[in-house]
């Protein structure tokens, strides 16, 4: 299965995403802004297969999250989250970059579909 990394600035939020995609087998690892997320994305012996970031954070959001995450792993697919449509209008710019935005509140079956189609993508 996949290692994932989750980058998002409340924790029930984290939470739930972790344990949804753990039901799936996945590896996943949470950051609590995009700076922590960048951090972990570039360590040494990082090797995360997909980037799944909130847009809206402090310190570092999701956007200049995925810039950096897109010039350091280019083969890493990323998805955003957002609750607010603003944001998801922002996030059309990076077409080229991101897989899909998932629209807050969504369902654990949303999220395992989306992860899932884009994880199938790679192979």
């Amino acid at each position: 299965m996949a290692r994932i990394l989750i980058a998002d600035d409340e924790e029930p939020l984290r939470g739930f995403v972790a344990r949804g995609l753990q039901l799936d087998g996945h590896s996943v690892d949470a950051a609590c802004d995009g700076a922590e997320a960048l951090d972990m994305l570039t360590a040494d012996g990082a090797d995360y297969d997909l980037l799944l970031t909130d847009i809206r954070m402090p310190m570092m959001d999701g956007i200049a999250l995925a810039l950096a995450a897109a010039k350091a792993r280019p083969e890493m697919p990323i998805l955003l989250m957002t609750g607010y449509a603003d944001q998801r209008e922002r996030a059309r710019d990076l077409e080229a970059l991101i897989k899909d935005v998932l629209a807050k509140p969504f369902s654990l079956a949303d999220l395992r579909g989306v992860v899932r189609n884009t994880l199938a993508c790679l192979n």
